[in-house]
């Protein structure tokens, strides 16, 4: 049996190692005191891909989020609008900076938040909608943004899951007032272990997060704001500055892996493909994530793929309101977002990563056919087969 195929891998090679080792030589190590270099250049780099005047580097997509609430200073009463429905990370920045946390309901379609259940929820306490681009799927920005104008509302993307993902051919992260991406390993790129970078075109609100990410400096040791060492290292940043360059094939890669996989599970009568809306105009592909028709389905397929050496992940089996810290210390109960509980009982991801090997992706195709000839009567017809 050949390796394991992990729903998603870090791709490396010898130009990251290079760049990793010239900085580590430099002994310039922090983008502090005018040091950063690589950091300024990457900044520079990601700015020009998302179609933004600023992009600030810090250490992890969490605080992209967190710097970038901070850097609003919003009053302690404050109410933030998010989804459910996606990594605690989104709504947990929002209780680290004293606001209320209040969540709106998913679409059944893409599990992004939906608008209109934003506007059930919104109220004059409200000051900030996080709409997360889950999976690498934009939400629809356009009725979301306009409704955030009629309020008066700030909107921070959280494309954590979409690097270059396109809303009617618009980057995901210059849409809203500020964009926040990460760049764990398991994301459309890296730069090694942790990393994260906040999106805007604002002029203020980019001084305000630049000085929150330094301990809240406008200059050295003058804090002017409350702040957090947010900083990127430089080899962090160095390696960024490979990747970002490889992330549109990265993406043409993980789009054609998807789209095979699309033509695997066509009129598939036990698990159904992601559902791309016409808005999304280029989908990241963070995560191929599929659902399942019938949810008694889930755990036997997970069992017949990960006997024959093949990953799959459950994002998300716990919405986030029902986690024990959601439901003690905030009172969130069962059954008040109906939509984003079922999608933690009906998706699952599998690989579409650009590692996979031709060979990986027939086997991945044929477990699906075999899994779903053993559960029907009626045989699926032989797929075809994998891109080279």
């Amino acid at each position: 049996m050949g390796r394991f195929i992990p729903t998603n891998l870090p791709l490396l090679n010898n130009e990251e190692v290079k760049i990793a080792k010239e900085v580590l030589e430099s002994g310039l190590l922090t983008q502090k005191a005018g040091l950063g270099e690589h950091t300024k250049k990457f900044e520079s780099l990601f700015a020009e891909y998302t179609g933004t005047k600023y992009a600030i580097a810090v250490n992890s997509g969490s605080a992209a989020i967190h710097a970038a609430l901070l850097a609003l200073n919003l009053p302690r009463d404050s109410e933030i609008i998010t989804t459910p429905f996606s990594f605690v990370a989104t709504a947990s920045m929002g209780l680290h900076v004293g606001a209320k946390v209040i969540f709106a309901d998913i679409t059944p379609e893409t599990y992004n938040i939906d608008v209109e259940k934003i506007k059930l929820v919104y109220s004059k306490k409200t000051k900030v909608i996080i709409p997360v681009h889950l999976y690498g799927h934009p939400v629809d920005m356009d009725p979301l943004m306009e409704f955030a104008t009629e309020k008066d509302l700030v909107v921070i993307e959280d494309a954590c899951q979409a690097h270059g993902a396109e809303y009617k051919g618009i980057k995901v992260g210059s849409i809203g007032d500020v964009g926040a991406f990460s760049f764990y390993p398991s994301k459309n790129m890296t730069t090694i272990g942790e990393g994260g970078m906040i999106t805007t075109n604002n002029d203020d609100l980019a001084q305000k997060i630049s000085e929150v990410r330094n301990h809240g400096e406008s200059k050295d040791y003058e804090t002017v704001r409350l702040g957090h060492n947010f900083r990127m290292p430089e080899v962090s940043s160095a390696i960024g500055t490979v990747q970002i360059k490889k992330l549109p094939e990265f993406i043409k890669t993980r789009t054609k892996n998807a789209e095979f996989l699309n033509s695997v599970l066509e009129d598939n009568p036990i698990i159904k493909p992601p559902v791309v809306k016409d808005y999304c105009t280029q989908h990241a592909w963070y995560l191929y994530t599929v659902t399942f028709k019938d949810i008694a389905k889930r755990d036997p397929f997970i069992v017949k793929m990960q006997s024959n050496n093949i990953g799959t992940g459950i994002y998300y089996s716990t919405p986030i309101h029902l986690m024990p810290l959601y439901k003690e210390e905030y009172g969130y109960k069962g059954g008040e977002y109906p939509q984003a509980e079922q999608a933690c009982k009906e998706v699952l991801s599998i690989p579409v990563n650009p590692t996979l090997k031709k060979d990986e992706l027939e086997l991945i195709k044929d477990k699906i056919v075999e899994f779903t000839n053993e559960n029907v009567t009626n045989k699926l017809p032989p797929a075809k087969p994998a891109p080279k």
